[in-house]
C-alpha cells in the first residue's frame, strides 16, 4: 500500500513499510506488553467482525472514554473506522453532565471505558442516555461487560469479507470522528473530520519531525482524546515509530527513563514544570557545581537558531552541553531529540534553554477544527524562528483578515459542527475557517499568535488590551504558576494570579523567611506579595503604560482541570475563572 487515504490505512502501510514488534507499548502491572504491527491489525480486524456481528452499522457512532493512552485505544480506532462507523472520544475528567450531552448529542451506541472511576461518572448517567445499548470496560471491572468480549465475539474470521466490503466503501471525504471540544463557555461543539481531513494533516505535516524512520520510539501521554496527540500518534504509525504510552502525567519523569524515548509531545505547562525542576536541583548544588550550572543556564537563555550567537557563544555552548546541559538529557532519558509543543504558547525563554541544551521544543499552532496543525517550527533548513509558531505547512493557506484574524483554508478544515449547521457557517465563510485567533505572518512565512479575538477587551479609557500577551510574559517569573488578566470596560488592567506555591517554600527556605504553611497563609504573607509586585513591576516595563497590571490579587486553591478553571487541554476557563474569583474583582475595582 502506497496510498494512504483512510485513517485505518495507516496501520497497513506500516506493516508494508516498517513492520515493528513494537509497534504499540503499554504498561500492565509493571510490564511493558508489546503488541506488533500485525498484531495490532489482527486485533483491530476481530473487533471489526465482532462490532459487525453486534450490528454496528455505517456511521453508527461509538464512543471511547480513557483515563490514559493505551494499546486497547487505538485496537478500538481502527477496528471502528473499518466498519464505516464514527469513533467519539470523550475527555474523562469532564463533568458527569458533559459525558450526558455528549454521548446523547452524538447518538453514541457503545461506549468503552477504561477503568473504574470513569465506569462510576458514566452509570450515574447511563439511564438518561436512551441510545447506549451496552458500555464495556478496557480494565477487569466487576459488573461491566469487558472489551476481550469482543476479541472473543469475532475470534471466527468468516465474516472478514464483511469487513472488508466495508473497508472499501469507506470514502475520504466521509466523516471519521467527532471531537467534542471542551471550550471555555457554553455546550461542547462536536467538531466533526473526515479521514482526509487528519490523512492529509498528518501527511503535510510529517515532513516537520526528523524521524528516523522505523527506528524512532515515542512516548504518548497527552490525551489521544483531543485531535494534537491522536494526529501525532498517526505520524508515527506512518513513520514505523515505536509507541509507548505513559502510566499517567504523575508518572511521566519515570516512564522517561524508563521508555528512553527519542520524541514526544508537550504543552507549555508541563515543559515548565519540567524546566522548574531542572533548576530547583541546579539551587541544591554548592560552590564551582552551582556556579558552573547557572553559568550555563545563563548561556542557555540566550540562545539564537541556525548559529545566530557566533564563534565565541557556540564555543562555549559546546562545553555547557558537555559538562551541564549533557545531565538534564540524561535526566530525560538520554536520547530524546525532539519535544514538539501545542496547546498553548510557549516562553521564548523555555524555547531557547532547551535548544541549548539540545532537547528541542518545537512550537506549532492549530485547532481540533484544523485537524489540528496550520504551522510548526522545525529545526532544520532554518526552520526555527522562536516566538513564532513555525512556518505555515503544505497545502494550507493562510489569510490575515483586517482585524488581524487568522482564516486558514486547506484539506484539513472541518467539515462543520455536528448538528449546527448555523454555528458551521459563522466560523467557514468562503472556504476560510475563522479561527478565532490574532495574528501575523511574518516575511519568512512565519505564524506568529498574538491574542484571542475573543479575549480581547478594552478599557474604560477605549485601549485594546491583548491579555494572552501579558499573561505569557508574567508566567516567565518563577513565582506565577497561573494569572488571568482581567478589566474589560475598567479604567485599568489588573489580575487574579494563583502563585507558584512550590517554587515560593523553596525561595522562603533559601531567605530565611518564614511564610507559615498553607497556602491561604502564603497568599497573606507581605514578604511573598512584596516579593510577587517585584515580579509584576519587572515584566510591567515590557508594556505601554495604559497594559501595564496596575494591581493584583493571589488566590489560595491550585488553578486546574478537575476544579474547572482550565480546560482540558489547560486553556482558562475565563468566565469561569471570574465567577469563581468575582469577591477578588470588587476588591480590586471596589465594585460596591
Amino acid at each position: 500500500m502506497n496510498t494512504i487515504t483512510r485513517l485505518f490505512d495507516f496501520p497497513y502501510y506500516q506493516l508494508e513499510h516498517y513492520p515493528l514488534q513494537d509497534a504499540l507499548v503499554t504498561k500492565y502491572n509493571g510490564l511493558w506488553i508489546k503488541t506488533s504491527t500485525q498484531e495490532y491489525i489482527d486485533n483491530a480486524n476481530t473487533i471489526s467482525r465482532a462490532l459487525l456481528l453486534m450490528g454496528v452499522n455505517k456511521n453508527d457512532k461509538i464512543a471511547i472514554i480513557s483515563s490514559n493512552n493505551r494499546t486497547e485505544w487505538h485496537i478500538m480506532d481502527v477496528g471502528i473506522l473499518q466498519t464505516g462507523a464514527q469513533n467519539v472520544p470523550i475527555y474523562p475528567t469532564i463533568s458527569e453532565n458533559d459525558y450526558e450531552y455528549i454521548l446523547n448529542h452524538s447518538e453514541a451506541i457503545y461506549c468503552f471505558v477504561s477503568d473504574i472511576e470513569v465506569l462510576t461518572k458514566l452509570n450515574a448517567i447511563k439511564n438518561n442516555v436512551p441510545n447506549l445499548k451496552e458500555v464495556y470496560s478496557f480494565n477487569e471491572i466487576i459488573g461491566c461487560k469487558n472489551w476481550n468480549e469482543l476479541l472473543i465475539l469475532g475470534k471466527d474470521s468468516s465474516n472478514q469479507e464483511e469487513v472488508e466490503n466495508r473497508k472499501r466503501n469507506v470514502k475520504p471525504q466521509e466523516l471519521a470522528t467527532i471531537i467534542y471540544t471542551s471550550g471555555t463557555t457554553g455546550k461542547p461543539k462536536g467538531v466533526m473530520l473526515s479521514h482526509n481531513n487528519i490523512v492529509s494533516n498528518v501527511l503535510d505535516s510529517s515532513d516537520r519531525i526528523p524521524f528516523a524512520a522505523g527506528e524512532s520510539r515515542a512516548l504518548s501521554f497527552l490525551p489521544i482524546c483531543h485531535i494534537y496527540e491522536r494526529m501525532v500518534t498517526y505520524i508515527y504509525q506512518f513513520m514505523g515509530c515505536s509507541i509507548y504510552f505513559g502510566e499517567s502525567i504523575e508518572k511521566i519523569s519515570d516512564n522517561i527513563k524508563e521508555v528512553q524515548p527519542t520524541v514526544m509531545t508537550g504543552v507549555p505547562r508541563l515543559i515548565e514544570k519540567v524546566y522548574d525542576k531542572i533548576i530547583a536541583k541546579g539551587s541544591e548544588l554548592k560552590g564551582i557545581k552551582k556556579k558552573l550550572f547557572f553559568w550555563a543556564v545563563e548561556l542557555g537563555l540566550r540562545y539564537e537558531p541556525n548559529g545566530g550567537n557566533g564563534f565565541w557563544y557556540n564555543l562555549q555552548l559546546k562545553l555547557a552541553r558537555k559538562l551541564i546541559f549533557s545531565k538534564w538529557k540524561a535526566g530525560l532519558g538520554g536520547k530524546l531529540n525532539l519535544i514538539v509543543n501545542g496547546s498553548a504558547a510557549l516562553q521564548p525563554r523555555l524555547a531557547r534553554i532547551f535548544a541549548a541544551a539540545e532537547i528541542p521544543v518545537m512550537e506549532g499552532y492549530g485547532l481540533t477544527e484544523t485537524s489540528p496543525v496550520i504551522s510548526v517550527n522545525d529545526q532544520r533548513n532554518n526552520g526555527f524562528k522562536i516566538g513564532t509558531a513555525g512556518r505555515i505547512i503544505k497545502n494550507v493557506e493562510i489569510k490575515i483578515a483586517p482585524d488581524g484574524e487568522i482564516l486558514c483554508k486547506g484539506p484539513n478544515v472541518m467539515l462543520g459542527y455536528y448538528k449546527d449547521e448555523k454555528l458551521t457557517n459563522e466560523v467557514i465563510i468562503d472556504g476560510y475557517f475563522h479561527t478565532g485567533d490574532i495574528g501575523e505572518v511574518d516575511n519568512d512565512n512565519f505564524l506568529k499568535i498574538t491574542d484571542r479575538k475573543k479575549e480581547m477587551f478594552k478599557t474604560s479609557g477605549g485601549k485594546y488590551i491583548a491579555p494572552q500577551l501579558l499573561e505569557n510574559a508574567m508566567k516567565q517569573s518563577h513565582f506565577i504558576e497561573q494569572i488571568m488578566v482581567i478589566g474589560d470596560g475598567q479604567k485599568m488592567p489588573a489580575a487574579f494570579i494563583q502563585p507558584s506555591f512550590d517554587y515560593i517554600r523553596e525561595w522562603a527556605k533559601l531567605n530565611n523567611i518564614t511564610i507559615g504553611n498553607s497556602n491561604e497563609e502564603i497568599i497573606q504573607n507581605q514578604e511573598v506579595i512584596k516579593r510577587i509586585q517585584q515580579e509584576v513591576d519587572t515584566i510591567n516595563e515590557k508594556f505601554g503604560n495604559w497594559e501595564k497590571i496596575k494591581r493584583f490579587e493571589l488566590t489560595a486553591d491550585l488553578w486546574t482541570v478537575p476544579a474547572g478553571h482550565l480546560t482540558p487541554t489547560m486553556k482558562l476557563k475565563r468566565k469561569v475563572v471570574m465567577e469563581k474569583y468575582i469577591n477578588l474583582f470588587h476588591k480590586i475595582y471596589d465594585v460596591s
